[in-house]
């Protein structure tokens, strides 16, 4: 792996966290300083356009002081060692701090860096510039109904340090993303478009895309023209990896993110440990997943990353935290402690939430189908952690009958239901797992990067 090579005034700042730490700790019965630096680009390509965009950069320092009842912090731009000094000073100055027992932490030293084969920070702008074109050539003749294909790549560098009483961690995650759109127009002036993405913590060499995805993207679009209207009910669905993702997402993502359980927004903190789906049904949040989007070594609490299983054979177990909603809840910590950035708050975040993998096959699923609909793509999903609804929209699907997937195409296709309800008709999971990446917020705002994504499923719920 290559060696971590931080922004000069970040590595200097670094060097002398430990004083800054232990000054703080003299006070407060727990004392930590974050460092934080975040950049990137995106670049769009399309039949009328070429755009470079520079990401808004953010660096800055959190120092956070905590007593179990109260979190207090202050956000410092930048990484100047008088300036943190002086902040953290100001931080516990006059504060009467509650008596707070530690809990035992196990001491964490490392640096760490996301494998790469083609580092993006290696790539001139016009070396991804150039990419990104060959991309669009491949795609925008594919068809004469095509009226536009857009490409767009987004690259987030980010660097960070952690140090606390028993931790000093420093990381740089590579996140690249890459959108294929691909907009068609039929004979009667009907638009329809499609989409494809590929995304992860890597480099440029998860981003190729084969000749017969492309095809198959430019097909989609095309199918979309002559596509019909479901009728709206009760239907036997098998449910592409995305799919299974965007239902992962919205029944046990946000609902599980403890912070919500002390709002008292969650119906799920009066589930755990009691059956929500069927035997079939594992559901876990691994920030420490090879490659997933929203992955990193640590989280912005300090936390080393580990996964984290919220349903077990169809019981849910425990949610995610941050280390306040922990605290706070009495329960272990895992590590979801998350910001947009230095200057917004820690708070319980998803990282890659998915599906875990069942033994059937999707040929074995299809043939169980008499009449049903495989569901190919998903557009977006809304979850209500309070009454446990779920709505998902998918852009199409596929007609099932007598066991094979038709030419029939649907759309747009909407699930909803009772995540309980849904969740338990699930009656097979296929092998393999896929993620889709992406960004996601708390509410409207807070976004950070996350993937979803799991299995195919055979399950049963109300399409309209």
């Amino acid at each position: 792996m290559a060696e971590l090579k931080l922004p000069a005034t970040m590595s200097e700042l670094r060097a002398g966290l430990g004083n800054i730490v232990d000054q703080g700790q003299m006070q407060a019965p727990y004392f930590s300083a974050l460092l934080s630096s975040k950049q990137g680009i995106q670049i769009i390509v399309d039949n009328r356009e070429e755009r470079i965009v520079e990401r808004q950069p953010t660096a800055g320092t959190v120092l956070s002081a905590f007593d179990g009842v109260t979190m207090y912090e202050q956000a410092v731009s930048g990484f100047s060692q008088r300036e943190v000094e002086q902040a953290a000073s100001n931080l516990v100055k006059g504060v009467s701090f509650q008596k707070y027992a530690l809990r035992e932490e196990t001491e964490e030293r490392g640096d760490f860096i996301t494998p790469m084969q083609v580092d993006p920070l290696e790539l001139s702008v016009r070396e991804k510039l150039d990419r990104c074109r060959e991309i669009h050539r491949r795609v925008k003749d594919r068809d004469p109904r095509i009226v536009n294909a857009r490409i767009i790549y987004i690259e987030t560098n980010e660097y960070s340090a952690f140090r606390n009483r028993t931790t000093d961690l420093a990381q740089r995650v590579q996140r690249v993303v890459l959108y294929l759109i691909v907009v068609v127009a039929g004979p009667d002036g009907q638009v329809r478009y499609d989409l494809e993405s590929k995304a992860g913590s890597a480099g440029w060499e998860i981003l190729n895309f084969t000749d017969e995805e492309l095809q198959q993207l430019v097909d989609n679009a095309i199918a979309l023209l002559s596509a019909e209207r479901i009728e709206p009910g009760e239907y036997q669905i098998i449910s592409a990896p995305g799919v299974s993702g965007t239902i992962c997402h919205e029944s046990f993502g946000h609902g599980v993110e403890t912070d919500m359980f002390l709002k008292q927004r969650a119906k799920a903190a009066y589930f755990i440990d009691k059956v929500v789906g069927s035997s079939l049904v594992n559901i876990f949040d691994d920030p420490s997943r090879a490659g997933g989007y929203g992955s990193y070594f640590f989280d912005d609490e300090g936390r080393r990353s580990t996964p984290t299983r919220i349903v077990e054979n169809g019981i849910f177990r425990r949610g995610i935290t941050d280390l306040y909603s922990a605290t706070a809840l009495g329960i272990p910590r895992s590590a979801n402690g998350r910001r947009q950035d230095y200057s917004r708050k820690a708070y319980a975040r998803m990282t890659n939430t998915y599906f875990g993998p069942g033994d059937s096959t999707l040929d074995e699923m299809i043939a169980q189908v008499d009449h049903g609909i495989y569901l190919d793509k998903w557009s977006s999903g809304m979850e209500d952690p309070q009454g446990w609804g779920i709505q998902v929209t998918c852009r199409f699907g596929h007609e099932i009958k007598n066991g094979k997937i038709t030419n029939r195409v649907f759309a747009p296709i909407g699930i909803s239901g009772y995540v309980p309800d849904v969740l338990q008709s699930i009656t097979a999971v296929s092998k393999e797992v896929e993620m889709d990446g992406g960004s996601c917020g708390k509410g409207h705002k807070e976004t950070v990067p996350v993937s979803s994504g799991g299995p195919h499923l055979l399950l049963k719920a109300r399409l309209g």
